[in-house]
């Protein structure tokens, strides 16, 4: 994905929901770094407030927490 032309969307990340504070294209993924369109963000945390690329990516992040 370009990033230059689709600026990064700042997002509030709610439970089953997330809110568009700033508009854009994509987040980053909290693991990989990757970049994740919008229409394409299934998993997040709600109470760390970031995204991740996909199932895998969250139960890595989720299960180093206590």
């Amino acid at each position: 994905m370009d990033q230059s032309a689709n600026p990064q969307a700042t997002l509030h990340y709610g439970d089953g929901e997330f809110v568009v504070l700033k508009p854009g294209r994509f987040v980053t993924c909290a693991v990989t770094g990757k970049a994740i369109p919008l229409e394409s963000l299934r998993y997040w945390s709600a109470s760390l407030q970031e995204a991740y690329a996909g199932p895998a990516e969250a139960f890595q992040r989720l299960g180093q927490q206590p």
